[in-house]
């Protein structure tokens, strides 16, 4: 997160958190319209993840990506949730690693301009970043599920089985993607992408449809479904400002509502919660090392210092501390404050990391990685050839 950023959520926090404190919002994070905002905001930060991604360096690095975006993500989990576990005994603590698991796709986008870092590592991080969104959102809610039955509570627990839930969520990506690809083979996407007045009206019409029926996967919870939507559907050359704009905005309204709950239940921050949210950032810092380090086997030295001290939180986890608010009082206090620690340690990292590129010779060219080494890590494409005119 740049300091700019930084400086600026951090001002809408405070500036939300005197506002509900002055109006006194009361138990505001239990009403049904905040939780459907809150989808609303999951859903919009899910498909930014997705919409940017460079397929061609996602296939070359297909098998580094799918280890990272399974074995990663979940080793990420266990490791978090053990720590929070020893040192905290309870259920929350299964779930509140959950919500700081994810690294923050802006974060990454950021990193983008390091040249030091090489493309394969660049689509590893865009990939990893895109899709382990989704993954900790789907281990929110049934991880939820599992330390609420735990703490003896069963009322929230949804009806529908996992993988009911993903079968929903792939029907309603592959309506959209039939949709999706008839309009391209009909020509009607061609004729859309070309501008002009029709077409400028013929893109609005679009965007108003697509926007119903996000509506009706939020409505439903199909945040998954959103997430691979964004994997085909992209914004219109025309409109891709106005995309980047709404996720900021989306990030921008989320903190304004954790400054809100905080303000809500600030009789619920205690030192204890204060130590729990510690320790909760700083262990998700170091199982990003540990994956990132394993993960990164065999690249260059600069790639793998990038992918294990990429660890940085943002949209995604201030939202899953919204949406665990009601079910754990207390959580959005803990994860605010653990998402600080983790940007407070990728600053520290990335000061460090710029170090040492100072001090290193430098290159004529970004370092392309290709290794020998034996076994999945890291599924890595030889430098295209160049060709002359």
């Amino acid at each position: 997160m740049g300091l700019g950023r930084g400086v600026l959520l951090l001002a809408v926090l405070g500036a939300s958190w005197a506002t509900g404190a002055a109006l006194r919002v009361g138990d505001v994070h239990l009403s049904q319209a905040y939780h459907l905002v809150i989808l609303s905001l999951l859903a919009i930060g899910l498909y930014g993840s997705t919409r940017d991604i460079d397929f061609a360096q996602l296939w070359r690095n297909r098998t580094t990506v799918f280890l990272a975006l399974t074995v990663g993500v979940l080793a990420k989990v266990a490791f978090i949730a053990a720590v929070m576990w020893v040192l905290y005994p309870e259920p929350a603590s299964l779930v509140l690693g959950v919500a700081v698991a994810q690294i923050d796709p802006l974060a990454v986008a950021a990193a983008q301009r390091r040249r030091r870092l090489s493309e394969s590592a660049k689509a590893v991080l865009n990939a990893w970043a895109a899709f382990d969104d989704p993954v900790t959102v789907l281990l929110t809610v049934y991880l939820s599920t599992f330390a609420l039955s735990l703490g003896g509570d069963t009322a929230g627990a949804p009806e529908s089985t996992l993988l009911t839930d993903l079968l929903l969520n792939i029907a309603f990506a592959v309506v959209a993607f039939a949709a999706w690809w008839l309009s391209r083979r009909g020509g009607l996407s061609a004729w859309l992408a070309r501008g002009g007045v029709a077409a400028g009206a013929g893109q609005v019409a679009v965007a108003v449809v697509v926007l119903g029926y996000a509506a009706l996967g939020v409505s439903q919870s199909l945040l998954l479904g959103i997430a691979l939507i964004g994997l085909f559907f992209r914004p219109y050359l025309a409109w891709q400002r106005t995309a980047a704009g709404i996720v900021t905005g989306a990030l921008l309204v989320a903190t304004a509502a954790l400054g809100l709950v905080l303000a809500a239940t600030s009789e619920l921050i205690t030192p204890w919660l204060v130590g729990k949210g510690v320790v909760l950032g700083i262990a998700a810092y170091l199982a990003q090392i540990l994956a990132g380090t394993v993960l990164s086997r065999g690249r260059g030295r600069f790639d793998r210092l990038y992918l294990a001290l990429s660890q940085q939180n943002g949209l995604t986890a201030i939202v899953l501390a919204l949406v665990l608010e009601p079910d754990f009082p207390g959580a959005v206090a803990v994860i605010a404050l653990a998402i600080v620690v983790t940007n407070v340690l990728y600053g520290a990292g990335g000061a460090v990391i710029g170090r040492l590129e100072r001090r290193a010779e430098p290159d004529p060219e970004p370092v392309t990685v290709v290794t020998a080494r034996p076994g999945p890590f890291p599924e890595l494409a030889p430098p295209e050839p160049e060709t002359g005119r």
